[in-house]
């Protein structure tokens, strides 16, 4: 069987598990409220801010609330069967994790009236999970994880002790929240001095090819919050380090698997934040009267042995090293 076969086989056998029930849904017979979590695919980052927000609901008057929860393994197609399998349960509030998610739950959910609090959407204007006023929309809220592009940048020209990088970007067209990352990336760096040079991957199994693409044309990759490119880390670091070209993230898990830093919002963090939100719309409040959130604490994180082994500078600022709250 070729590798897109079993690829299909498996998307089948998962989407008849979702239609048919297989999965266990506690149900609300005694009136324990039912909060139902979905995120676009496996993910240590993704699972921490799942984490937060369980960690948040344990601690709180709400801890007997019944959670459910299902992963999209990275397929769209999935991700909408998940979403509205979750609208036909009716619970009292969905949490979508990433953009993907939440597009869908949101588009399955329109008039069904059931509070939706998004988790680590990068650009929720142009996801549109807010209006275009920046208003929230009937029943939505959530909190959003843009990362801090000058902060991004600053590190990245410390560690590699130039200020004019070159730097290449593997992104996923199909990704909204890629595309605005990318955009606000370039508009930062544009007051910095540097370069962008742009590679797409539109699935996982392009992504070493785009990665080869461009190591010998760059002097760091930057990775966005892409759940394409992420998912594939694996290979992108590969490449990239036999062709010793630092990698840089904006998901801070991803400097355990290899990368060489990150600055960015911490995935636990947004957890908890999620969580504070869940909570108030437990304890009576409407979704559209509480305003979405941008994450509030970021992490620095360095992989020592990763700048030593490339012969990078790490002599980093304070403001770098610290955690930080904007």
């Amino acid at each position: 069987m070729s590798v897109r076969l079993s690829s299909l086989f498996i998307v089948a056998i998962i989407s008849a598990l979702i239609l048919t029930g297989f999965y266990f849904y506690p149900t609300e017979k005694n009136n324990t409220p039912v909060i139902a979590i979905t995120q676009i695919a496996p993910h240590p980052s993704l699972d921490r801010i799942r984490q937060g927000i369980l960690d948040e609901l344990n601690e709180s008057t709400h801890k007997n609330v019944k959670v459910i929860f299902q992963n999209a393994q990275g397929n769209i197609a999935i991700a909408t069967q998940i979403a509205q399998r979750f609208i036909s349960l009716n619970p009292k509030i969905i949490i979508p994790i990433t953009t993907p998610s939440a597009q869908t739950v949101q588009a399955a959910a329109h008039n069904k009236n059931i509070p939706i609090v998004f988790a680590a959407v990068t650009d929720p204007l142009e996801a549109r999970l807010i209006k275009s006023d920046g208003s929230n929309l009937p029943f939505v809220t959530g909190v959003q994880d843009a990362p801090p592009y000058a902060e991004q940048i600053q590190q990245i020209q410390t560690l590699l002790n130039k200020k004019n990088v070159r730097i290449g970007i593997i992104y996923n067209p199909g990704e909204i929240n890629s595309l605005s990352q990318i955009k606000h990336f370039e508009e930062a760096l544009a007051h910095k001095g540097g370069t962008i040079l742009l590679s797409p991957a539109t699935s996982t199994i392009n992504v070493s090819a785009a990665t080869a693409r461009l190591t010998d044309r760059v002097d760091a990759f930057y990775l966005p919050n892409d759940n394409t490119i992420i998912s594939s880390l694996a290979s992108v670091l590969k490449i990239a380090d036999n062709k010793k070209v630092p990698v840089f993230s904006s998901d801070p898990e991803s400097v355990k698997r290899g990368c060489t830093a990150s600055i960015a919002p911490d995935q636990y963090q947004i957890g908890r934040q999620v969580g504070k939100l869940t909570i108030r719309i437990l304890n009576g409040q409407r979704a559209e009267e509480i305003p979405y959130e941008k994450s509030k604490i970021n992490s620095a994180q360095l992989n020592e042995a990763h700048i030593q082994m490339l012969g990078l500078h790490p002599q980093l600022t304070e403001t770098i090293k610290a955690h930080h709250e904007h």
